[in-house]
């Protein structure tokens, strides 16, 4: 049986996950079940309270960062200037916005990421 999403090789049928009317592997189910969310009051009240000082990020998330520094834009733009997926985007978001150092808005009925005091 093969992942119906990335085409892995699951070795038993008790090892596959049903998300719908799909047959997946553990890892992407995870990611569709386990998304971190944007938009998670407690997430955001523990990043705070463990990162008072300097934040500790990733290369792509300080990437990120000192790109919507320099000039805002949507997430197709910040993706196509680093090289990601928008899904990685996502993931490398989403703690940003944790820790209240970037954050997305409208502009023209765009979705346009910027720094979070901004």
């Amino acid at each position: 049986m093969k992942c119906q999403k990335c085409g892995t090789l699951i070795a038993d049928e008790t090892d596959a996950y049903k998300h719908g009317d799909q047959s997946l592997c553990e890892d992407c189910y995870l990611d569709i079940v386990a998304t971190p969310k944007t938009c998670d009051p407690w997430a955001v009240y523990t990043a705070k309270s463990l990162t008072k000082e300097k934040p500790v990020l990733t290369p792509i998330q300080e990437k990120i960062l000192s790109l919507v520094e320099e000039k805002p834009g949507t997430a197709e733009e910040i993706c196509a200037e680093l090289g990601i997926t928008e899904s990685e985007f996502r993931l490398n978001f989403t703690p940003l916005r944790h820790m209240e150092l970037a954050r997305a808005c409208k502009v023209d009925n765009r979705v346009c990421y910027t720094l979070f005091n901004r």
